[in-house]
């Protein structure tokens, strides 16, 4: 059983950030989850779906945020308390649904997880989804502990049916993926089915009814001010005539640089957690006493904007400082070193703390660079071979729009497979806009999950446009890179999994793709034989390259290949593995003319490289390490 679904109330456990939110949660009830997995949100999907094969929570990994927001919206509209998780650039698709759904409003609380990500560890970019509280209107709560994550999610539930409006839980990646102590609660009872009342008139926005609609959410967000007037998340601590204002896990990196400088008794500490609408009487009387403050917040200058405003409202004098060059950036997230001398900076004190050391001043060297690469045996890295030689062989250029996924490493060298990416299914749409543009031989790039989730209109607007270029679709039967959850075209289902595959080569077929093609990846003949088809064939064409991540394959299987490969002593120097595939159990044994050999404890057995290059040869049958 999982280990969020045990413990006495007051019981003290050790949970990610994310596994405190879905603690949460379960303490206040939520009847379902839905989630399209994302880092660093995806753990809150994996525990449910765990959960939910363990209790009645209804749970489901949808296509798309946007669909998963919309799942969500329809049971809360039954009085359901729902759970609906993503990540910021998730949120982005779900925008759309998000915007009217404030004025919809619910019945059963609604609590919409977006999880941040300042210095882009898994991101496209490091957009500040506080933004997105203000545009739609909707409470927002931002907690800087696993332990408030998990408090801030149960009060959650609460604020949304008192005021019948979704709440926003903001998250950054160093909150969900922190381990701390989180004290437990009783767990909550599901309900039995839900009932949907009929009430059009409320409920269908259509401009006559949108209008009274943005009337009861305004009033919404004046009941929300006010509840974030007394909020216990929002504290007042320490004593002096300077002060400080701040939120989420830079809240943490305070209260230490004000313990190390000893700044308790000059600073006043404002850490607020109900973030949207801010609690303006609560800021005003914060800074009246004041002569300066410094806002510490991560990413873009919310509460800094927020304060002045205040401030100026009030006739208030008060110094008020946040971004800048001499303080604090809006790039990337902070560490409490950099924290501590701002603080130290700003207020113009000393700081005797020691500077945390740097990792190479404790090793004696640098940290290795450990760059992200394709692992070894992944059937990606053996499709963008297959392409990258038939090309070479055709004596053409490709042009390569790419998507997200573990495919889009197919960026670094040797591979080279990489071009044009903005987001979720924008590979297919910017192909048709670079082959109409230009004229060059266009090669797109998508991988299954991201077919289901934002693919599918772009092939279609392909089709109905007579568009000149080949989609290859990336199948490893997986959403790999966040984790291995499914998506509606798996194969290979998780245990006990409910889904009904749907076949990609169908639904590819079904709009109106005539041509086609399926290929094993690591079959290298035929897949280099279809590619050079597909490339000098004219219009849409689709070729689907269909292998399972092999860390996927081995985690459901619990078996490991134990087929190894050597290097024979017939090897010369054309380094044609190394040029152009790039294998990580590849490597030169000692400088550019060493010997090229192959790592036996990162070679996954895929046997792709045997297949072209007559001095690769299978080890003695037996002599492989498990």
């Amino acid at each position: 059983m999982s280990e969020l679904l045990t413990g006495a109330a007051g019981e003290r456990r050790l949970f990610l950030g994310n596994e405190a939110i879905v603690r949460g949660a379960l303490e206040a009830g939520v009847a379902l989850v839905t989630t399209y997995p994302g880092t660093p949100a995806s753990e809150i999907g994996d525990r449910c779906y765990e959960i939910s094969r363990q209790t009645d929570l209804r749970f489901e990994f949808s296509t798309n945020e946007k669909v998963a927001l919309e799942v969500a919206a329809g049971a809360a509209a039954c009085g359901w308390r729902v759970l609906c998780a993503m990540k910021h650039v998730g949120l982005n698709v779900a925008a759309d649904a998000l915007m009217t759904l404030a004025y919809v409003g619910v019945k059963g609380g609604m609590v919409i997880v977006s999880a941040d990500d300042p210095s882009l560890f898994s991101s496209q970019n490091e957009q500040d989804n506080r933004y997105y509280a203000k545009l739609a209107g909707l409470p927002m709560l931002e907690p800087a502990t696993p332990e408030e994550a998990k408090a801030m999610t149960r009060a959650a539930f609460a604020l949304s049916e008192d005021l019948k409006v979704p709440v926003l839980l903001r998250t950054t990646t160093r909150v969900n993926h922190t381990r701390g102590p989180v004290t437990l609660g009783d767990l909550a009872a599901r309900p039995g089915p839900g009932r949907f009342d009929k009430d059009p008139f409320r409920q269908v926005m259509v401009p006559a009814v949108a209008r009274q609609a943005h009337v009861r959410l305004l009033a919404a967000q004046d009941q929300a001010r006010a509840l974030a007037e007394t909020s216990a998340f929002n504290e007042i601590s320490g004593r002096g005539a300077w002060g400080i204002v701040t939120s989420g896990v830079a809240g943490a990196y305070v209260a230490d640089a004000l313990k190390e400088l000893g700044l308790a008794d000059k600073v006043r500490l404002l850490k607020l957690g109900f973030t949207h609408p801010l609690p303006e009487a609560l800021l005003g009387d914060f800074l009246a006493p004041l002569t300066k403050v410094l806002v510490v917040e991560e990413l873009e200058p919310y509460l800094e904007e927020g304060l002045k405003a205040i401030a100026q409202d009030r006739g208030l004098t008060v110094t008020i400082r946040g971004k800048g060059p001499d303080l604090f950036s809006r790039l990337y997230e902070y560490h409490p070193g950099l924290v501590r001398e701002v603080v130290a900076r700003f207020f113009q004190v000393a700081s005797e703390a020691a500077s945390p050391l740097a990792p190479e001043k404790i090793l004696g060297q640098p940290l290795p660079d450990r760059p992200p690469n394709l692992c070894a045996g992944c059937p990606h890295r053996a499709m963008y071979y297959a392409v990258k030689i038939a090309l070479k062989d055709l004596g053409v250029e490709g042009v390569f729009p790419t998507d997200i996924g573990c495919y889009t490493l197919g960026l670094l060298p040797p591979l080279s497979m990489a071009d044009f990416l903005i987001c979720m299914g924008s590979s297919i749409s910017t192909a048709a806009g670079i082959s109409r543009a230009t004229g060059q031989k266009v090669v797109a790039f998508i991988g299954d999950s991201t077919f289901f989730h934002s693919g599918l209109p772009a092939l279609a607007n392909a089709v109905h446009q007579k568009h000149d270029f080949l989609l290859v679709i990336l199948d490893n039967g997986t959403t790999a890179m966040t984790g291995h959850q499914p998506h509606p075209g798996v194969s290979l289902m998780p245990p006990g999994y409910p889904g009904e595959h749907v076949p990609i080569q169908r639904a590819v077929k079904a709009l109106g793709v005539e041509q086609l093609w399926v290929v094993n990846p690591f079959k290298y003949k035929e897949s280099l034989a279809a590619t050079k088809e597909a490339l000098t064939a004219s219009g849409i064409r689709v070729l689907i390259s269909q292998a399972p991540c092999h860390l996927y394959a081995q985690r459901l299987s619990g078996k490991k290949r134990t087929a190894r490969f050597q290097v024979t002593k017939g090897c010369g120097e054309c380094r044609d593995c190394l040029d152009n595939f790039g294998c990580p159990a590849m490597y030169l044994e000692s400088g550019e003319k060493g010997q090229l050999q192959i790592d036996p404890e990162l070679c996954s057995g895929c046997a792709f490289c045997v297949q072209w290059c007559e001095n690769i040869r299978p080890v003695g049958a037996g002599k492989g390490k498990e």
